[in-house]
C-alpha cells in the first residue's frame, strides 16, 4: 500500500484524489485520518495535496485536471505553460470537459464544455492537455493586445507550425473565441511574412549591387522581390491549397513575360535563411529572357 500510494503521489507533484488513495488500499477512515491530523490538505474536492510535498504550480495544475475527472484535458494559458510555449505559470488553470459534463464553478478554474478532436490533444507528463497548436491559439486569444505578438514569435521559431495552427483553428470553427482567434492567426501570419520578406531582402542585398530590388511591378503585378536583368522574381508565402487559382494565375502571367517566379516559405527564410539563399540563386538565369522565355542577347 505505501509503494502504490508513494508512487501516485511522486507521479502527480503530491496531488491525489480521494478514488486514487482508496485504489492504493487505504480505507475511507484512514484517508480522513490523514485530513483531520493536517498531512494532507484539500485542494478541490475529493483532491488532496500531501503536505510533505511542496505547493508548486505543477501541484496545482495536476488537482485542477484532477478534480476535472474523467475527459478533463488542460487548455489555455494552463496548456500553453505546460507545454513550454509561455515562461508565466497561468493565473487560473482552464479546462475542458465533454459536454455531458456539468461541473460547479471553481476559484482559480475557468471550465468549458466542448469535445475536441482527437488530433488536439495530447498526454504530456502524464496529464491530458490541448496540443500546443490549438493551446497557442488559446492563448494568443487569453492575452489580447499581447496575443498576436506572441503568436507571431511561436510561428517565426517554428515552434507552432503555421499548417498546424491553421488546421487546430479549422477543427475549432463555430466554436466560442474561434473567430477571435481566426483573427489573431492572421495577424500573426502577416507578421511572420513581413519579417521574412524584410530578412531575405537584407540577405540578397536588395537595392544593392546584387541586382534584386524591392516593389517591381510587372503586367500590373506587384513582386516583392524581383532580379530584373534576369527576370527573376521571388515570393515569400506560405504554402497554398493545391489548386490556388491566384497563385498560378499569377505565374502564367508573369512567365508570358519572361520571368521565372520562386516562391519560399517565410518560416524557411527564418529557419534556415542559407539553404533559401542558395535555393534562389540557383533559379537565378545566367543570361535575361524575352516574354514566354526566349533569350535575349545583351550587346554592351
Amino acid at each position: 500500500m505505501d509503494a502504490a500510494l508513494h508512487a501516485t503521489l511522486l507521479r502527480q507533484a503530491g496531488v491525489i484524489t480521494r478514488a486514487q488513495a482508496l485504489a492504493a488500499g487505504l480505507s475511507a477512515d484512514a484517508v480522513d485520518r490523514r485530513l483531520a491530523a493536517r498531512r494532507w490538505h484539500p485542494v478541490h474536492p475529493r483532491v488532496y495535496r500531501d503536505g510533505a510535498f511542496p505547493a508548486t504550480e505543477e501541484a496545482t495544475v495536476r488537482a485542477a485536471v484532477l478534480w476535472g475527472g474523467p475527459g478533463a484535458v488542460l487548455s489555455g494559458t494552463a496548456a500553453a505553460w505546460w507545454h513550454g510555449l509561455l515562461r508565466e505559470p497561468p493565473v487560473t488553470v482552464g479546462l475542458t470537459v465533454p459536454r455531458r459534463r456539468y461541473p460547479r464553478p471553481r476559484a482559480g478554474l475557468t471550465v468549458r464544455r466542448r469535445e475536441l478532436a482527437a488530433a488536439d490533444v495530447r498526454t504530456v507528463a502524464g496529464l491530458p492537455v490541448v496540443a500546443a497548436p490549438l493551446a497557442a491559439l488559446e492563448t494568443a486569444v487569453e492575452l489580447g493586445a499581447r496575443g498576436p505578438g506572441f503568436l507571431e514569435e511561436l510561428l517565426a521559431a517554428g515552434r507552432v507550425g503555421p499548417d498546424a495552427a491553421g488546421r487546430a483553428h479549422g477543427r475549432q470553427t463555430g466554436s466560442h473565441g474561434a473567430a477571435s482567434a481566426g483573427r489573431v492567426l492572421g495577424i500573426a501570419l502577416r507578421g511572420v511574412r513581413f519579417r521574412a520578406r524584410r530578412r531575405l531582402g537584407v540577405l540578397l542585398g536588395a537595392d544593392g549591387p546584387s541586382g534584386w530590388v524591392r516593389e517591381r511591378q510587372v503586367a500590373g503585378l506587384p513582386l516583392e522581390l524581383a532580379h530584373p536583368v534576369s527576370r527573376t522574381a521571388v515570393e515569400v508565402s506560405f504554402p497554398s491549397p493545391s489548386g490556388d487559382d491566384e497563385r498560378t494565375w499569377r505565374k502564367a502571367v508573369l512567365r508570358r513575360q519572361g520571368w521565372s517566379v520562386v516562391t519560399v516559405d517565410p518560416c524557411d527564410v527564418l529557419a534556415r535563411p542559407d539553404d533559401v539563399v542558395e535555393r534562389i540563386e540557383g533559379a537565378v538565369r545566367p543570361e535575361p529572357t524575352g516574354p514566354a522565355g526566349a533569350a535575349v542577347r545583351v550587346v554592351s
